[in-house]
């Protein structure tokens, strides 16, 4: 069983269109992408091999967190001391690795920095990820993290609030929300449930902190489209994963290929973003994301409007 984000739009007066969570009856604008190369010059790392006239191909993926307990044994709410932060059952665990093993062998190019939201779940997710991703030995025997000995230099993982869940009641459950509104992260907490020495405590996140309670669905999809494209930036030589919550993932998607309806993003779903990077000296200039997901390959559906407005599947 998949839990499913469903999504829809309307045409409105505005110029733009925005996917709207189906419990939401608002339309939100939406900046459409463009095509064409354009000039995105930024101050780059001065010890970075690739920083003299060098162009390649930056990755990014955008990945959901896998199975919550919340939504598989209802009575776990009643008894949780944090009722807003589930983990992962065992079979999220499970469907985490071997999503992280599908990705080593399918995304033809490695992983050097992963970004995780600071809900338990998605921490949970990257660890289970990570460890696929580090592991010296990855038998097809091999099902979870657990006695995977890994090699940490591999990459490196940073926890980063942008991140987050959107933290409004469409995304969190009203008896779920805490009654002082302290969510109450401890991260050095979580950065221990992450494989040892993998984390980069170094890293300054983009968000510092946590979003208001009752953020717009739209501020959150800003914030999504803000946090991938921030990243990359700070980061052009390198290919990032970034686990998060159904609805960052459908932003990776809308925020970047024009005029889709994304209509479900399933447990552990991932897409993938690519784009043109050109280094010179200490800046370089990065082309629009292009969006290589296909329709269903990955657990991310959506739809393409036709001639009649109506929307078909996407190919």
């Amino acid at each position: 069983m998949f839990l499913r984000y469903m999504f829809f739009f309307h045409e409105t007066h505005l110029k733009e269109r925005f996917l709207v969570p189906l419990s939401i009856y608002n339309t939100f604008p939406l900046k459409p992408p463009h095509s064409e190369l354009t000039s995105t010059k930024t101050t780059m790392d001065p010890t970075s091999p690739e920083n003299n006239d060098v162009k390649h191909q930056q990755n990014v993926v955008v990945m959901r967190h896998g199975d919550r307990i919340d939504n598989f044994e209802p009575s776990w709410i009643t008894t949780a001391t944090r009722p807003w932060d589930p983990p992962l059952v065992e079979a999220g665990r499970l469907r985490a690795f071997r999503t992280g093993r599908k990705l080593k062998t399918n995304l033809g190019f490695p992983i050097h920095r992963v970004f995780v939201s600071p809900f338990l779940r998605c921490i949970q997710t990257a660890s289970e990820v990570v460890s696929v991703l580090c592991a010296v030995n990855d038998g097809p025997d091999i099902f979870s993290s657990h006695g995977v000995a890994i090699d940490p230099s591999k990459l490196k993982v940073s926890i980063e609030y942008g991140l987050c869940e959107m933290l409004n009641r469409e995304a969190i459950r009203r008896v779920s929300v805490p009654k002082d509104g302290n969510f109450g992260f401890n991260i050095a907490e979580l950065q221990a449930l992450l494989p040892a020495g993998t984390v980069d405590r170094a890293v300054k996140p983009v968000y510092e902190e946590l979003p208001q309670w009752e953020e717009t669905v739209m501020g959150a999809r800003t914030r999504y489209e803000r946090v991938i494209k921030t990243l990359a930036d700070k980061y052009p030589s390198e290919n990032l994963l970034l686990v998060t919550h159904g609805e960052g993932v459908g932003v990776s998607v809308s925020a970047f290929l024009e005029d889709i309806t994304v209509d479900a993003v399933e447990y552990c779903a991932y897409s993938q973003l690519r784009r043109r990077v050109f280094h010179k000296n200490k800046s370089f200039t990065a082309g629009e994301f292009e969006v290589l997901t296909h329709n269903g390959r990955t657990g991310i559906g959506y739809k393409i409007p036709v001639a009649n407005g109506a929307m078909d599947d996407a190919m």
